[in-house]
């Protein structure tokens, strides 16, 4: 099943089932390509088909209807977040593992509950009970006063389904704001990267966050923002470091090989994000790695781009802003080797790949391996100990996206 865009033809549906043929009320169903982009070029080395971000102008009548037995979508958002995301009006200066000045990341939030700060992934909700949960957003510091700060309740606490705490597959959370937030230059939504994103090995990433500076030694007093730079890993080398099978395609890698630079206990839920022309996109979530900053050991984060279709469904309108991240120039990783890792499978010749690529390939089960990780690796660790519960979240809108387990 085709679709027209411009000059082209897109590729939206393959034929699947239906009752009967062509029966009054009973349309068609088709398989949605655009689900199975990672998986279509996970067996691809090189010179990939072209997929095409595929756009349909106005509003989704969709979205409204009703029927028995059929939930209705939960959220609603009224503020813009999507045609102003990812700008820092205040972030004129960036100085990696120092403190952030204030209003740098606008859309760094911290979460409490009974007054305490705390981890925000799904792996810290032992229910989705709102009861003593709040939200301050624009805060700078976790001690002493915070001029810009705005604090609401939490309404509603939306896991992801497929959540797995034995591999931290799908950690990830919504957060429903119990009232609108106004934004201000230090309260912004960040733009979140849309499906079918493309994240290189060494794309420039920076992380925020509020935990630990180094293993076992917590944030001094007054508790202020830090904010670090470290470039992406791709999933094969990650996967060979960490562990093969320890990386899925729900996940994304960052750290520096040599140590040093890395996120920490106390930073889970806290964004990744990079810049793209004049506004910043999220790619990942802090999830977990083994220790922190340790060398040839890379930061785990949840890959935002796996999720586009997860969070929109729980919005109404005014959705978050989806922007497609593209890095240039071949990726080193699709050659990367290691034991126990297996190499891509196909090789294309024919050019088929001129186009650019689009969409989402959202799957709630790894196309990765799954075997265990080495046994001379120590256990992963979730990155928002007891002694120092800290969340670092990313907002968008009256949503916050809280995702893993650092």
């Amino acid at each position: 099943m085709v679709s027209k865009q411009g000059s082209v033809w897109v590729q939206s549906g393959v034929v699947s089932f239906g009752f009967g043929c062509a029966r009054p009320n009973l349309p068609g169903v088709y398989s949605r390509v655009s689900r199975y982009q990672s998986w279509i070029n996970s067996f691809i080395r090189s010179d990939r088909p072209g997929f095409v971000q595929f756009t349909s102008s106005g509003p989704d009548a969709d979205s409204s209807y009703t029927c028995p037995g059929l939930p209705p979508l939960l959220l609603t958002t009224t503020s813009g977040a999507g045609t102003m995301c990812g700008i820092t009006p205040l972030n004129t200066r960036i100085v990696g593992g120092e403190d952030a000045p204030p209003g740098s990341w606008p859309w760094q939030v911290s979460l409490q509950r009974f007054g305490g700060h705390v981890c925000g992934a799904a792996h810290c909700f032992f229910s989705t009970s709102t009861s003593g949960w709040q939200v301050s957003l624009g805060r700078q510091n976790l001690q002493g006063t915070n001029p810009n700060e705005v604090s609401t309740t939490v309404a509603r606490i939306i896991l992801h389904p497929n959540y797995d705490s034995d591999t931290n597959n799908n950690d990830i959370a919504l957060l429903r704001l119990s009232s609108p937030v106004k934004f201000t230059d230090y309260i912004r939504p960040v733009c979140l990267a849309a499906s079918g994103s493309v994240f290189n090995n060494g794309t420039d990433c920076w992380v925020t966050g509020w935990g630990a500076v180094k293993e076992g030694e917590s944030l001094p007093l007054p508790e202020t923002l830090q904010e670090v730079e470290v470039p992406v890993l791709g999933n094969r080398q990650c996967n060979c470091l960490n562990g093969v099978g320890t990386v899925t395609d729900n996940m994304i890698c960052a750290g520096v090989l040599a140590g040093g630079k890395d996120s920490c206990q106390g930073d889970s839920g806290g964004p990744m994000v990079s810049k793209q022309g004049s506004v910043w996109v999220q790619s990942g979530v802090v999830s977990f790695g083994f220790g922190c900053a340790r060398p040839n050991l890379p930061g785990v984060y949840s890959r935002v781009s796996r999720y586009q279709s997860w969070i929109n469904s729980f919005i109404r309108s005014d959705r978050p802003g989806f922007v497609q991240f593209t890095s240039s120039g071949p990726d080193a990783d699709s050659s990367y080797t290691c034991p126990g890792l297996p190499p891509l499978l196909i090789t294309t010749t024919s050019g088929a790949g001129t186009c650019t690529d689009g969409p989402e390939a959202t799957t709630t089960e790894p196309v990765s391996e799954t075997t265990s990780p080495s046994s001379t690796m120590t256990s992963a660790e979730c990155k928002n100990p007891e002694h120092n519960n800290i969340l670092n979240l990313s907002i968008n809108e009256s949503i916050i996206n809280i995702y893993n387990e650092k």
